[in-house]
């Protein structure tokens, strides 16, 4: 008797196994995210077709592959601005834009400001892992001061940069951090991120224990997932002073923006 998983329906199971790294908390991230779209799709609040999800390149974009949804997986850096044209065209799609750290922070990092500062009515799931995993562990916008990576063999010496205080200080509805060593967080996070209009931002902190956890002598995934785990501290209102990250010091995860301003699509057409 073939056993079927309660979220296949959101899979395109042809597909798998997929790429990713035995260990890669990338599964943790798309696993909570379905479910807090099967969530509101259950509840009757929007259908499977309403839902589109955009992604650019790198190990976490590759999730686009994967969904069973009408997706794009587009050139490095250009998921947010595709994912505006497409809900500025079809303003009643719930449309998710999903990527690493380096798609979304780098390349991306000034489309990622501008659709804040319009409060577009989209999600970014932003997946940090803190390193450049698919290229050979480059140092990344997001990488702690000190790390080691293969850019920066004596430790990164550059600020790294926030993403909660960056999108914060814009004209966003919706900002919040998550981990995936706290799964039902990510879920809580993007169900509370689908329930609104206007711009919505979640960072899921991540281990990429292949390239960043090996450089850094952590020898297999459990020991950098409970490394992660370690620093992880929750907080219901967590102050974006509390926002920085340092490896090897807390963590804070929590919902730092919790607003219902009118997002861009109300105000461009008028309802």
């Amino acid at each position: 008797m073939d056993i079927i998983h309660p979220l296949d329906r959101y899979l395109r199971t042809d597909r798998l196994p997929h790429i990713w790294c035995p260990g890669c908390g990338i599964g943790i991230v798309i696993s909570a995210m379905l479910r807090a779209i099967d969530r509101h799709i259950s509840e009757g609040h929007f259908t499977q077709d309403d839902v589109a999800t955009v992604s650019g390149i790198g190990c976490t974009a590759r999730a686009t592959l994967y969904l069973n949804f009408d997706s794009a997986h587009v050139i490095h850096g250009r998921a947010i601005p595709f994912a505006i044209g497409l809900k500025v065209i079809k303003p009643n799609l719930k449309v998710i834009v999903i990527g690493g750290d380096g798609d979304i922070a780098a390349i991306g990092g000034n489309h990622l400001l501008h659709s804040a500062r319009r409060n577009m009515d989209i999600t970014v799931i932003m997946v940090n892992n803190m390193v450049y995993g698919m290229t050979g562990g480059q140092v990344a916008p997001t990488t702690p001061m000190k790390v080691y990576t293969t850019t920066t063999p004596y430790g990164n010496l550059e600020y790294p940069l926030n993403l909660i205080k960056l999108v914060s200080s814009l004209n966003t509805n919706y900002v919040a951090r998550a981990s995936v060593t706290h799964p039902h967080l990510i879920e809580r996070y993007i169900y509370n991120a689908l329930s609104r209009d206007g711009f919505s931002f979640i960072e899921v902190i991540s281990i990429c224990p292949e390239v960043f956890g090996r450089h850094i002598g952590f020898r297999n995934p459990v020991e950098l997932f409970n490394k992660l785990k370690s620093m992880i501290k929750f907080k219901a209102k967590p102050s974006i002073d509390e926002s920085d990250i340092v490896w090897g010091k807390e963590i804070v995860l929590g919902e730092y923006v919790n607003e219902y301003k009118s997002g861009f699509i109300k105000l461009l057409y008028g309802s």
